[in-house]
């Protein structure tokens, strides 16, 4: 299951409002080489195998590739630093953090295409890397 919180659905539906005739919200995720994990989400059009969630109003796609490390993820939209609002994910299917040294969990990560932290994350047909966004992804839309 996948959740989306009240707040984070509010700006979800502010923003829809503003792109006009919007169908849902594609979510997704892949694993990084150093075995974090990388999140994108944006306005999209239902695929075939999508699964279509409703969350507090908002219809939420996600890809076959993305299933399974969204499964019992959080989006939220939380302040970070005074006055710096990000969409963030909280996920029990990130890694433990390093046991020493570490104050912050990576269970917490911000979304991928509406921090500054990391660029939308592009995929082919195979989840593999590549240079443009995927045929399930194509629309990636900063909030």
């Amino acid at each position: 299951m996948f959740i989306v919180t009240p707040t984070a659905a509010a700006q979800i539906l502010t923003s829809a409002q503003h792109h006009g005739n919007v169908s849902g919200l594609r979510v997704a995720a892949k694993r990084d080489a150093d075995g974090s994990i990388v999140y994108g989400m944006g306005f999209d059009d239902e695929r075939d195998n999508d699964e279509v969630l409703e969350c507090e109003g908002i219809t939420v796609l996600i890809a076959p590739l993305s299933r399974d490390l969204l499964n019992g993820a959080t989006l939220d939209f939380v302040e970070l630093k005074p006055g710096e609002f990000q969409f963030i994910f909280i996920n029990p299917n990130e890694a433990a953090p390093p046991p020493a040294g570490c104050a912050r969990s990576q269970r917490l990560r911000r979304a991928g295409t509406v921090g500054r932290h990391r660029s939308p994350p592009t995929w082919n047909e195979t989840g593999e890397g590549s240079s443009s966004a995927p045929a399930w992804c194509p629309k990636w839309t900063r909030f």
